[in-house]
């Protein structure tokens, strides 16, 4: 596992929702957060950056592909069935009251909201606008399974770990859907560990029965499996993550090497990216990697 403490330890990083940035080139959007995830990343290991060699994996800008139609983003409800669909799901999964969960379909996205702020004390417009970018995006990466969004996100992810040839691959919410799907269809990969931060891939009726490919066994015992090319599949979740339900990933998968809960942040941090990648956890599981000891 370790190698010497003087070699850069070589990562590729998946985002999550919410990275998208009509201002900029996707270069410069990568550019970007290259500096800001080695930065997180190094900080919670105690290392100097220049210990990492971080690549960032990029896909944002395919979930919205064409020109932008004026007030098409800026509309306080989802519009799109599946985004529907997916929310009264995950409610459902939440433990809201089946009024909440059911009537997510039809009704205004600030009663699901409020729910949810309500039992997570959590800022009620920051929620609203937290489920309204999430579930968009999800929606529009999993709605077909021979969409040619959802195939070109896959394709950069999996073309960013060929071209880089990670020993680490760092995924964040639904980065690490994106992730499972590209190492499955390219078993080529090898990638020493996969780590998985406030994964929704367990979402039943959601995420988990719409992932390629589709989990194996008859209901209710189905299951998803580690990617062929992976050799240890490490999941991290904070205990009051609302994205990273149903808890205990390993309950849905097969071939998870550890399933961690880190308390990552006391409020709504507690899905941020930048806290999972600092985390006492994920500083624990990477830190082998260089040759440390922690």
């Amino acid at each position: 596992m370790s190698r010497s403490s003087g070699e850069p330890l070589t990562v590729v990083a998946v985002h999550g929702v919410g990275y998208r940035d009509a201002r900029a080139t996707a270069e410069d959007v990568r550019a970007g957060h290259i500096q800001s995830w080695t930065r997180h990343l190094a900080d919670g290991m105690g290392i100097e950056t220049a210990r990492l060699a971080l690549d960032f994996a990029y896909y944002a800008h395919l979930l919205h592909p064409g020109p932008t139609v004026q007030g098409s983003e800026d509309t306080e409800e989802l519009q799109d069935p599946v985004a529907k669909e997916l929310m009264a799901a995950w409610l459902l999964c939440l433990g809201a009251p089946r009024p909440v969960a059911q009537g997510a379909l039809t009704m205004p996205l600030r009663y699901a909201a409020s729910w949810v702020a309500e039992r997570f004390s959590l800022d009620g417009r920051l929620t609203q606008l937290f489920i309204r970018v999430f579930f968009r995006e999800v929606a529009i990466y999993l709605a077909d399974v021979d969409s040619p969004v959802r195939a070109a996100v896959r394709e950069e992810v999996a073309a960013r770990i060929a071209q880089h040839r990670p020993r680490v691959v760092l995924a964040h919410s639904l980065g690490t859907v994106v992730t499972y799907e590209a190492l499955h269809a390219h078993p080529e990969l090898q990638v020493e560990l996969l780590v998985t931060m406030g994964s929704p891939l367990a979402l039943p009726h959601g995420v988990f029965s719409r992932l390629v490919p589709a989990p194996a066994g008859a209901p209710p015992a189905r299951l998803g499996v580690r990617p062929a090319g992976v050799a240890r599949w490490v999941n991290i979740a904070d205990p009051g993550d609302p994205v990273a339900i149903p808890p205990r990933l390993a309950r849905a998968f097969t071939g998870i090497g550890e399933d961690l809960t880190d308390p990552i942040h006391p409020t709504f941090g507690f899905h941020h990216a930048k806290n999972y990648l600092s985390c006492r956890a994920t500083a624990a599981t990477l830190t082998p990697y260089l040759g440390l000891q922690r």
